[in-house]
């Protein structure tokens, strides 16, 4: 299969080298980035064609699929280009910042019959995916609760704050998706606290960086989650399932397995660094799903559909934040 990649910022670096070195019957045929050092870099890698100009890409002959990971601003239209030049489509979330576009371009997308899948990288971590398996498999019994925790290491920068759709639609948004893919219903009732406990920057740029959401699903279940742009630690995912017949909890994984003992007690290792550290491998598996429902017409493990109810949950988030109420979704 020949690919094209737009965007070679940090997630299309990693997603070039994965395609680079992991899948050997996929072929990068080129590489789309708007500054210089991004085309240097897919050029140092052996890109044939490097280019500034996603039309000539998005339109090149041998291209039957095209990764998108650009700025979020320009994911919808890149998605609509490719739809209508039928390419398949693997794109970054979220699609868009508003609601009425991603449904715009879903339609079209329907409407021109090409498979797209939606980046939720973390739903193929191994871990994550066990739960997934042994909830469907009836381990746990009926489910009760489910718990997340997202603390990052540190804010990004200030710029990427104010494009981003705020910490809800960009961080949190993550959770809310994984808490629809671990329960398997849909969110009825949204309730979230917001805060500003790390940065007067970040208060000044109109966002958040502590939130706190409560879920309600259709099928009864609560879900908890609590992000932070800020640990002092090493970043931390971490998350807990409860149902009537026990529970299942994924833990943070450390840089190395040694344990030291002595008077203070037992110390584990550190933490990850960052998400980049942490989901390295599910980066590579979403990829490997992507190009397995390709080659074998399968529907995408992660849809256009499941971005949109995800950003419909961090919508009613951002409402429920600020008028101080639980907000309903139908």
């Amino acid at each position: 299969m020949n690919i094209g990649i737009i965007g070679i910022g940090r997630i299309g670096k990693i997603h070039l080298i994965n395609c680079l070195t992991h899948f050997r019957d996929i072929q990068v045929v080129a590489a789309m980035n708007p500054s210089e050092s991004g085309r240097n870099f897919a050029r140092h890698l052996g890109v044939p064609l490097v280019t500034d100009d996603a039309a000539v890409l998005i339109n090149h002959p041998e291209i039957e699929a095209v990764l998108i990971c650009s700025a979020t601003d320009s994911h919808a239209d890149y998605v609509e280009l490719a739809a209508k030049a039928g390419k398949a489509i693997f794109c970054e979330k979220p699609m868009d910042l508003s609601l009425d576009r991603v449904r715009q371009t879903l339609a079209l997308v329907e409407g021109s019959g090409v498979p797209l899948m939606l980046a939720f990288n973390q739903r193929f971590d191994p871990s994550f995916a066990e739960v997934k398996q042994r909830i469907a498999e009836g381990e746990l019994g009926k489910l009760r609760s489910l718990h997340l925790i997202s603390r990052d290491p540190g804010p990004p920068p200030i710029a990427y704050i104010r494009s981003s759709g705020g910490m809800l639609m960009d961080m949190t948004i993550h959770d809310f998706d994984m808490a629809r893919y671990q329960v398997g219903a849909e969110v009825v009732e949204v309730y979230a606290r917001g805060a500003h406990v790390v940065s007067a920057e970040i208060q000044e740029a109109g966002d958040i960086d502590f939130a706190s959401v409560m879920l309600t699903f259709s099928n009864g279940v609560v879900a908890f989650i609590e992000n932070c742009r800020e640990t002092t630690y090493g970043y931390d995912q971490r998350m807990e399932v409860f149902g009537s017949n026990g529970m299942l909890r994924v833990e943070n994984p450390f840089k190395t397995s040694t344990i030291s003992s002595g008077r203070a007690g037992n110390i584990l290792g550190k933490n990850l660094d960052f998400f980049v550290d942490r989901y390295a491998e599910s980066y590579r598996l979403e990829l490997a799903a992507f190009f397995e429902a390709l080659i074998a017409g399968k529907p995408m493990p992660a849809t256009g559909y499941d971005g949109l109810k995800a950003m419909e949950i961090a919508e009613a988030a951002m409402r429920s934040i600020a008028e101080n109420r639980p907000v309903r979704l139908g």
